[in-house]
C-alpha cells in the first residue's frame, strides 16, 4: 500500500519505520492504518530479523489526532471504535514474533506512549519526554495506557502519572522502567541497531521469535499457564533443524550453522 503517514528503511535484516506525519506525529486514523498493515506486511518478511520503530523531526508522537475526535464526540460508538484502533495497533506491535524496539527520539505523550509501551524494548533520547494527559481533555489513556503503565510502574505510579498528566523526561522514565535506557540524541538510532543486533545474531531466529512469543504471552497468563506454555514451545523446538544444529555445535565446542529452520 501507498505510506504517506509512515516510511520504511531497511538495514542489515532490521526493518526501521519512520512515524512521518508533520509537525508532531500525530497518530491519525490514517497512520494507524498504515502502521498495522506494515507490520503484518513485515512479519512476513523471512530476511527481517528486527523492527525499529522511531518519530521524524522532534517528535516520537505527540499522542492521537484530537482534530479527529471533534466530529464523533457525543457518539459512544465511533469513542468505542478510535480506542479499539488504537488498542489493535498496541496489541498487534506486542504480538509480533519479531523483537520490536522504540527508539524515542522526542515526546512521546497520550497514543504515542502507548504505542512505545506495546514494543518489547524501548530506548529514549535525552531529549525524549514521555507522558499521558488525557485527563486533560475530559479523557483516559485509550489505547492501552491503563493496562500497559500500571504493570510496568506499578499501580500507584500508574495512577500518579495518568491523574496529573505530567510529562516526565527520559531519565525519570528510565528509573521508573518505562524505557530501558537513555542515550545523547545524536546517538539514539546507533544505540537501538546495536541492541536489535544483539538480540538476534548468532541466534537462530526460531529461538528467538519463540523466546518473544514465550516471554509476552505469559505476561499474559497466569504463571501455571506461562509455565505451560513455555514446556510447549520448548518441546516444539525440540524438533527444529536449528536445535539440533546448536546443540551439536555446543558438544563439539563450534559456532552453530543455523539454517532458520
Amino acid at each position: 500500500m501507498e505510506l504517506n503517514h509512515l516510511k520504511v528503511t531497511y538495514e542489515e535484516h532490521i526493518a526501521i519505520l519512520t512515524l512521518d506525519s508533520p509537525p508532531a506525529n500525530a497518530l491519525s486514523s490514517a497512520m494507524i492504518t498504515e502502521m498495522r498493515a506494515t507490520l503484518q506486511q513485515i512479519e512476513n518478511q523471512s530476511d527481517v530479523h528486527a523492527i525499529i520503530l522511531t518519530g521524524a523531526g522532534k517528535f516520537f508522537a505527540a499522542g492521537a489526532n484530537i482534530k479527529e475526535f471533534v466530529p464523533a464526540m457525543g457518539d459512544y460508538q465511533k469513542g468505542i471504535d478510535m480506542s479499539k484502533a488504537g488498542q489493535d495497533l498496541c496489541n498487534e506491535l506486542e504480538a509480533m514474533k519479531k523483537p520490536v524496539i522504540a527508539a524515542i527520539n522526542g515526546p512521546a505523550l497520550g497514543g504515542g506512549l502507548e504505542v512505545a509501551m506495546g514494543c518489547h524494548y524501548r530506548i529514549a533520547s535525552d531529549k525524549a519526554t514521555v507522558g499521558l494527559p488525557e485527563v486533560k481533555l475530559g479523557l483516559v489513556p485509550s489505547f492501552g495506557g491503563t493496562q500497559r503503565l500500571s504493570r510496568i510502574t506499578g499501580v500507584a505510579t500508574a495512577l500518579e502519572l495518568i491523574l496529573t498528566g505530567k510529562h516526565i523526561d527520559s531519565h525519570q522514565a528510565q528509573e521508573l522502567g518505562i524505557v530501558q535506557v537513555t542515550v545523547a540524541a545524536d546517538e539514539l538510532m546507533t544505540t537501538a541497531k546495536t541492541i536489535a543486533h544483539s538480540f538476534v545474531e548468532g541466534n537462530s531466529m526460531q529461538s528467538v521469535t519463540r523466546a518473544v512469543e514465550s516471554v509476552v504471552q505469559g505476561a499474559r497468563r497466569s504463571f501455571a499457564d506461562g509455565l505451560q506454555r513455555e514446556n510447549e514451545i520448548f518441546g516444539e523446538l525440540f524438533l527444529t533443524d536449528d536445535a539440533k544444529e546448536g546443540v551439536q555445535a555446543f558438544v563439539d565446542k563450534r559456532k552453530p550453522d543455523f539454517r532458520h529452520q
